[in-house]
Order: structure tokens, then sequence, then C-alpha cells
């Protein structure tokens, strides 16, 4: 398997994420106007565990994920992707779940 090296040496800034939130919002996403006006600042401070990130929980709740996953400076795509995947586990409501017998 390759090590994906790339994604850690690769930096984000998120210079467009407010205007990506937008059309998110457009298109259905339940984002507020103050989501989308702190869209830079909540997205330095989720990857700056030190930082000032009061306003990401508040805006987010207590299920907002602050972390500096690889530990080095900066916001690396490799970042990106881990909050991602560990977002993902978050969508399902398994008190919901039925398990099904014949799997």
């Amino acid at each position: 398997m390759p090590s994906y090296a790339h994604l850690e040496r690769t930096l984000i800034d998120g210079e467009y994420v407010g205007e990506l939130m937008a059309t998110h919002r457009f298109v259905g996403v339940p984002y507020t106007q103050e989501m989308i006006d702190a869209a830079g600042a909540d997205f330095a401070a989720q990857a700056d565990p030190d930082g000032d990130w009061d306003g990401l929980i508040e805006r987010y709740g207590e299920t907002a994920n602050v972390s500096n996953f690889d530990g080095a400076p900066g916001i690396s795509e490799a970042d990106a992707l881990i909050a991602y995947l560990q977002m993902l586990g978050t969508l399902v409501d398994f008190s919901t779940f039925t398990p099904d017998a014949s799997r």
C-alpha cells in the first residue's frame, strides 16, 4: 500500500471554504450565515487544539472534533482526510439500527 506521504506535505489554507459552504447552503445544507461568515476561522481552529475554538464549539456543538491529527504545523490534506473519515462515523444513528439475523 502506498504511504500517501504527499497528503502530509500538501498544506491547505481554506481560503474558499466560506464560498463552498455558501454553495452547499444554496443546495440545501443547513448552514447559517454565521457559520459561513466564520468558516475561515473555524477551518483553522478545528486543527489547532491550542487555539481559540470556543466559537467553533458554539456553532457546531460538542461533536466538533478539534485536533491536530498529524501533529505537524499547518493544516495538511492528511488532516482534512482524517477529519472527514472521523466525521463519517458520526452520521449513523445506531439507536435506530435493527440487526438482520440473516447477515
